[in-house]
């Protein structure tokens, strides 16, 4: 009798998990069913941002549904997490998130209200944001090994300019630092153009900054450029080496952006909208709208690596954070 109890219990349990199978498959099938939503956690006019609208367009294509962008700034892209937390988890309403969202902030804040590991579901990777280590023109220094041995030489009394704490202008500084051994100090402005006039001006003679406020004021010889902060050339200034070949082996930092979505969204519509995502991703034009905005393109991964790949890059920024002294400081 308890044996019969015992089969009666896991043929009930077999067909309540087929029947939440199939409740998943039909659901995937038919979705999305009505308009969905990019939350994008920073304002207008970002990369994620940029993102979200040029992928969202080719997705309304492919689904013949609304795609909306919806920004939501604030608190270093806490406000846009916590929207996506409180979704609900049936692929509507998706997020395309930054390195710093989801990785930087696990150490960077004292209290998080999400949890990047188990609050999200990985989709895809979207695009990374190289970086370029610049220098006042009339700093003595040509390239990257010349550049660390003059801070060397002067251990301490040199400053780089960032866009605040814990931003990629901040912590790839801090990156080579804690690869060469250098010692300089982080001056804080309000955003990278205002840092980025000061390094112009001479008032700080260097900083780490993305491609796109930059790069007419290379090309003008109004900063000059000493290496891309990622292992590959940049297409837009091809005549700039990688730092990792100028003097620090092995250097290689981006900003990276990523759709996610809520953790409990079935897996066949985790599937469709990670197969879905990927195929636009791969389109010629827009491979081309990426690399035309200074964007690199990102290989395309499954959904198991990229979990691997966030826990991977929490620990790797939570090192460089706690090094520079502002863990929990947000």
């Amino acid at each position: 009798m308890k044996l019969l109890r015992f089969s009666q219990a896991a043929a009930l349990g077999l067909a309540l998990s087929a029947a939440a199978a199939l409740q998943a498959l039909a659901q995937s099938q038919g979705f999305p069913s009505r308009p969905v939503t990019i939350v994008v956690p920073f304002a207008p006019g970002g990369a994620g941002d940029i993102l979200a609208r040029m992928i969202g367009q080719r997705l309304e294509q492919k689904w013949g549904k609304t795609v909306l962008v919806e920004n939501k700034p604030g608190a270093g892209g806490v406000i846009g997490a916590n929207t996506l937390v409180k979704a609900t988890p049936d692929g509507h309403t998706l997020m395309i998130a930054p390195s710093a969202t989801m990785a930087v902030n696990v150490t960077l804040y004292k209290t998080l209200s999400y949890d990047p590991t188990a609050d999200f579901v990985p989709l895809a990777l979207a695009a990374q944001t190289p970086f370029v280590l610049v220098v006042n023109p009339s700093l003595p220094v040509k390239n990257v090994q010349e550049l660390v041995q003059y801070v060397k030489d002067r251990s301490g009394q040199v400053s780089y300019a960032t866009a605040g704490a814990g931003v990629p202008h901040h912590l790839f500084a801090e990156l080579l630092k804690n690869m060469t051994g250098i010692r300089m100090s982080p001056v804080a402005y309000r955003g990278s153009l205002p840092a980025l006039n000061d390094v112009i001006a001479g008032h700080v003679p260097l900083m780490f900054v993305d491609l796109g406020p930059s790069l007419g004021l290379i090309q003008a010889g109004k900063v000059r450029a000493l290496g891309v902060s990622t292992k590959a050339r940049v297409p837009n200034i091809p005549d700039v080496p990688p730092i990792a070949e100028t003097g620090v082996p092995g250097f290689d930092a981006a900003s990276w952006q990523m759709f996610v979505a809520p953790a409990k969204t079935p897996r066949p519509i985790i599937d469709k909208l990670h197969s879905d995502l990927n195929s636009v991703l791969a389109m010629p034009e827009i491979q081309q709208g990426i690399t035309k905005t200074g964007m690199g393109l990102m290989d395309s991964r499954s959904v198991a690596a990229l979990q691997e790949f966030i826990k991977s890059e929490i620990v790797r920024w939570g090192t460089v954070v706690r090094q520079a002294g502002i863990a929990g400081s947000q």
